[in-house]
């Protein structure tokens, strides 16, 4: 999670990371780095969900449009997570804080919570401007829990909902990277946890960031530059 970010701020160290990533990728994947796309897809093997054709990792859609050369920039928050998926090999979902809690209608939108669990039948949300909404059953999803003991689906690591994503204004975001158990071929997921951090806080001086690695069933309370 990082407050203070400002979405439009240059940031050096990502720009010459992009291109050195999407220059080594220029080749395609090797073999150890294929085998290790092919372990991130089963993560998402769940119940009547299957990760082929449009329901693949975003990850393996930027590795596509790195290797065509139409890799996409949209702002340094959503650059600094595309740039960091193509390096370690994983999808990774960010969305606005604030915009979640709007969303969610909660009545201390200072501390809210987050939780990741399978989507329900018939859960769904909008993905684009244009209205087009996916079906969350068995997807591994990012929630938002209301006051009144509910969870909002707001990101997965194929689309993330419309209503949550950044824009110029936001200050507030959170992140976060579906991994499998073991590390990949080319970044920890420590050292991406780690390089995360450092580019969002290169954004602006007044940035703050805090990050945690959770095993399934873990959770994890942020305060300040403090993690519980």
């Amino acid at each position: 999670m990082a407050e203070g970010v400002h979405p439009d701020s240059p940031v050096p160290a990502l720009d010459s990371g992009l291109n050195d990533r999407l220059a080594a990728l220029a080749g395609g994947l090797n073999e150890e780095q294929d085998a290790y796309r092919a372990e991130v897809r089963n993560v998402f093997r769940n119940g009547r969900y299957k990760p082929t054709g449009r329901g693949k990792p975003a990850s393996e859609y930027l590795l596509r449009a790195a290797s065509e050369d139409r890799f996409p920039r949209i702002n340094t928050l959503v650059d600094v997570n595309n740039y960091l998926s193509v390096a370690s090999l994983l999808p990774i979902s960010i969305w606005d804080v604030d915009k979640a809690t709007g969303l969610a209608g909660l009545e201390t939108p200072a501390s809210p919570r987050f939780e990741f669990r399978l989507g329900a039948v018939d859960e769904s949300y909008v993905f684009n401007a244009t209205g087009q909404a996916i079906d969350l059953q068995d997807l591994i999803i990012g929630a938002i829990a209301t006051d009144s003991g509910e969870s909002l689906p707001i990101v997965n690591a194929i689309k993330d909902c419309q209503a949550t994503k950044t824009a110029a204004a936001t200050r507030r975001v959170a992140a976060a990277i579906y991994a499998p158990i073991e590390d990949g071929p080319d970044m920890s997921l420590a050292e991406v946890c780690e390089s995360f951090s450092a580019l969002l806080s290169a954004i602006h001086p007044e940035c703050r960031c805090v990050h945690a690695i959770l095993m399934p069933g873990e959770s994890a309370s942020f305060t300040g530059q403090d993690v519980a």
